[in-house]
C-alpha cells in the first residue's frame, strides 16, 4: 500500500427501486466504486434481482489522503451497451474522524440520482478503513517470530486529552460533548 493512501473496503450490498427510462430494471445490474479516476474496482452483475439487486460483494480500494468523495455508479447491461442508472457521492467524511475508531464498520445507504438529476433508487452498503498493521501493532514491538504484537505492547487509548493535569481516570475524557 503506498503511503499516500488509506485501503478501504465498500462492500455493496443492495439497491433499492432502480429504474432505467422511468421502468423498472429487469436485470444485469452492477456496480462501479470509484476513489480516484484511475482507482475504481466493479461487483459482478446481478441477474436474478431485477429492480432491487443484491450483490454482497466486498471491494478493496486504495483511497488517497485528499480524497473527499467515494463514488457509488450503478449500471445496466443493455443490447446497446452499458448504461448508468444512478450514481452516489459517498462522502469521506461519513467514515472517518468524529468519534468512530477508523476501523469501524459503517453501514450506510444512499439516494442515486440519474444523468437528468432526478431520484432514481437507494443504494446499501458497507465501508470499513483498514488500519495497516503498523498503526495496531508498530513494527519495534512486533515480537521475533512476527506473529501479533509483544506482551509489551499497549492497546491506544481512544478519548479526547484532558491537557495538563491529570483526572481521577489517568487524564483522558472518554465521553462525547453535547451542546444544548
Amino acid at each position: 500500500m503506498d503511503k499516500q493512501c488509506r485501503t478501504v473496503e465498500v462492500t455493496v450490498l443492495s439497491a433499492e427501486n432502480l429504474r432505467l427510462d422511468r421502468k423498472s430494471v429487469k436485470k444485469n445490474t452492477y456496480v462501479v466504486v470509484r476513489a480516484d479516476p484511475l482507482n475504481s474496482r466493479s461487483t459482478t452483475a446481478d441477474f436474478e434481482g431485477g429492480s432491487s439487486p443484491s450483490w454482497n460483494e466486498k471491494l478493496t480500494l486504495d483511497m488517497p489522503f485528499q480524497t473527499r468523495f467515494i463514488s457509488l455508479e450503478v449500471k445496466c447491461r443493455t443490447g446497446s451497451g452499458d448504461r448508468v442508472i444512478g450514481t452516489a457521492s459517498l462522502p469521506v467524511s461519513d467514515i472517518l474522524g468524529d468519534y468512530t475508531p477508523e476501523s469501524h464498520l459503517h453501514f450506510l445507504s444512499y439516494r442515486l440520482r440519474d444523468a437528468r438529476g432526478e431520484r432514481n433508487g437507494i443504494i446499501n452498503v458497507s465501508v470499513r478503513v483498514k488500519m495497516p498493521v503498523e498503526s495496531v501493532c508498530p513494527p519495534t514491538t512486533k515480537n521475533p517470530v512476527g506473529y501479533g504484537c509483544s506482551s509489551s505492547w499497549q492497546q491506544p487509548t481512544l478519548g479526547v486529552p484532558v491537557g495538563h493535569r491529570k483526572n481521577y481516570y489517568g487524564g483522558v475524557v472518554t465521553g462525547v460533548p453535547v451542546w444544548i
